[in-house]
């Protein structure tokens, strides 16, 4: 059996699906939730860190408004770790 190489969108989506179910979230909990709520910046900055999505494909796939807020939230959760630790 060939080895089968998952792509980015496929590792964001699978990601996306775990996190959901740890959280007992449905999809349309994403669209019901504020924008920047903190598991879904928490989920933002994983999906940063483990693929390569844009912050673009990210706010929308997570129903997080534009990407430039998406960017915002990531940057401000940054500085605040930064300070803690």
């Amino acid at each position: 059996m060939p080895l089968r190489f998952e792509t980015s969108q496929e590792k964001a989506r699978r990601l996306i699906t775990q996190e959901l179910k740890r959280l007992g979230w449905k999809e349309q909990d994403l669209r019901s939730r504020r924008k920047g709520d903190a598991e879904k910046v928490k989920l933002a900055r994983r999906l940063r860190a483990e693929t390569t999505m844009t912050l673009a494909w990210v706010a929308q796939a997570l129903k997080m408004g534009r990407w430039g807020y998406v960017a915002q939230l990531l940057k401000q959760k940054e500085k605040s770790a930064n300070i803690k630790g």
